[in-house]
């Protein structure tokens, strides 16, 4: 098999279960958004120690799912199982996880400046990229779907994440600002 198909040369691509759209449709873009978030979320993995990998490899997995639900085509959705969809209950499992590593750190009370550590870094650029991607999703509308709860969690349990990683962040109010 090979990896290329030609069948998106003319800017259009296949939804799960059937029909063809343009590539900057707005479900290729939320789908391609939470690929982006996945990504990013992988390069902090690939720097993490072997607790936070283990959660991070996780919700590598969910976000899979993420996308299932996001290509199906809207019409066939009845089609996906319980296994390609995102539940409650893993939305639930990302506030556990929120809670649990919140108790590991002292919650800043400024706006944290990125950059203090390595992994919180990369964790950040997942955070600002599963933003955008909860806000895509927003734009669609999504009926009986936890994918913008799920992404608006995950995009708080990497903020959580990320200051767990850095112990003790950097914050605005201490970062010197030049006067004109």
């Amino acid at each position: 098999m090979k990896v290329y198909t030609r069948r998106g040369d003319d800017g259009s691509t296949d939804l799960l279960y059937g029909g063809r759209v343009s590539k900057n449709d707005s479900q290729p873009e939320v789908y391609g958004d939470v690929d982006e978030t996945q990504s990013f979320i992988g390069l902090a993995r690939a720097a993490a120690g072997e607790e936070l990998s283990d959660v991070l490899v996780r919700i590598e997995r969910e976000l899979w799912i993420a996308m299932a639900e996001l290509a199906c085509n809207p019409e066939k959705i009845d089609k996906l199982d319980e296994t390609s969809r995102l539940t409650k209950e893993m939305v639930k499992g990302l506030e556990d996880l929120i809670d649990e590593f919140s108790e590991k750190f002292e919650a800043p009370k400024e706006f944290v400046v990125p950059g203090e550590e390595e992994v919180a870094a990369r964790l950040d650029v997942a955070r600002t990229v599963c933003r955008r991607a909860e806000r895509s999703a927003v734009g669609l509308e999504l009926k009986d779907s936890y994918v913008v709860p799920y992404l608006n969690r995950l995009s708080d349990f990497l903020w959580s994440a990320a200051r767990w990683q850095e112990g003790q962040s950097v914050t605005t109010k201490s970062v010197p600002i030049s006067e004109k």
